[in-house]
This record gives structure tokens, C-alpha cells and sequence, in this order.
């Protein structure tokens, strides 16, 4: 399993102890905005325990996320292969999920970034892509900070009923024969003992 340390993040494998503030960062109204609906406990824990059993079988997938200075666990970010029926299919996004007090502080484009050097540099992926809510401008200016470029046009989103406000979903890429141009910043992986 893979470990990436930044300047002020440490993008590691899941633990028992993430699951109570993950569960209250997918409760909270204002981060899951633009996401179909809350999530429930069992669900919460459900999907962190997904995202721990794709790293322990792959290496890599959505991390848990913790601060360095303080060891508080604080979202995840890292990369993913989303359901086939995606125009951009079949694909790896980069992602995030931060809890509200880590916003503004440039983190989710610090992790992103560091997950996309590794996605390019050891996993050798030609295009990495990240979509969003067209209203989810938040995230939308993270993906062009990172260098990624959009789509010019739109998709619907399968998993959302036609006509549902958050359907219409723009799609970012970024190629490693650009990702020079988005100017990623060095990082540490790593392999821990444990």
C-alpha cells in the first residue's frame, strides 16, 4: 500500500477511527450539497470501508486524508475508476471530499495534485479526468487550478433521474503529455512497514 505525504497532508489507508468523523462530514448538509442526498452512518461506513478494501487490493484509491500538524482526519482525496456508463469510460478520476473547516486552505488542490503526480509518474496513466455538478463551482475551480482542462460539452450524470437538478455534469481531463503544464508539485510516496 502506498503512503503520500505533502507539505501539510499525509494520504494514507483507512482506519477505525476515521469512520465517526467521515460519517459527520456525510452529514453534513453544506459539503454534500451537490450530492443526491446525506448519507447515512451505515452507509458512510460502508463507503469507507469500500474505498479501504480497493487500497488494500490495488495499492491506491480514495485516501483517507489527515493533517500533519495536528493528525486529524479531515476528508479523503485520491483516485478512482467510476462506474463504466461515464462518456469518459473507462477512466481513473481524481477526488475529494473535505470536511467544512479544511476549506479555503488550498488542501484539496495540494492532495489532488499529489495524486495526480502519482497517477502519471508511478501508475504511468496516460489521462486522468474529475467531474463534477455544473453548479459545484467550488470543485470546478479546484480541477483548473490543478491544470485540468474542460470538456467543451456537458453529460448527464447515469446514477441521477433525467431532469434532476444535479444531472448536468461538467468533465475535466488532464493527459500526461500536459500534466507539465500544470506545474505538480513535488511529493513523498511511500510504502509503510505496517
Amino acid at each position: 500500500m502506498i503512503e503520500i505525504r505533502t507539505d501539510r497532508l499525509l494520504l494514507r489507508q483507512w482506519r477505525q477511527d476515521d469512520l465517526a468523523p467521515f460519517a459527520a462530514l456525510n452529514a453534513d448538509p453544506e459539503v454534500m450539497r451537490y450530492f443526491p442526498a446525506l448519507l447515512s452512518r451505515e452507509e458512510s461506513d460502508g463507503m469507507a470501508h469500500r474505498c479501504g478494501d480497493l487500497i488494500e487490493a490495488r495499492g491506491w484509491g480514495f485516501w483517507a486524508v489527515q493533517e500533519q500538524a495536528t493528525g486529524a482526519f479531515i476528508g479523503f482525496i485520491g483516485l478512482h475508476t467510476p462506474a463504466p456508463e461515464l462518456p469518459c469510460s473507462p477512466c481513473v478520476e481524481v477526488g475529494w471530499r473535505l470536511l467544512k473547516s479544511s476549506w479555503g486552505k488550498g488542501l484539496a488542490t495540494e492532495g489532488a495534485a499529489a495524486s495526480l503526480r502519482y497517477a502519471f509518474d508511478t501508475l504511468k496513466l496516460a489521462e486522468v479526468v474529475s467531474f463534477t455538478s455544473v453548479h459545484n463551482l467550488r470543485s470546478e475551480a479546484v480541477m483548473q487550478r490543478l491544470g485540468m482542462q474542460r470538456d467543451p460539452s456537458t453529460f448527464a450524470h447515469p446514477s441521477l433521474p433525467r431532469g434532476h437538478w444535479l444531472s448536468e455534469h461538467c468533465l475535466y481531463r488532464l493527459t500526461s503529455r500536459n500534466k507539465h503544464e500544470a506545474r505538480l508539485p513535488p511529493t513523498h510516496s511511500h510504502h509503510p512497514l505496517s
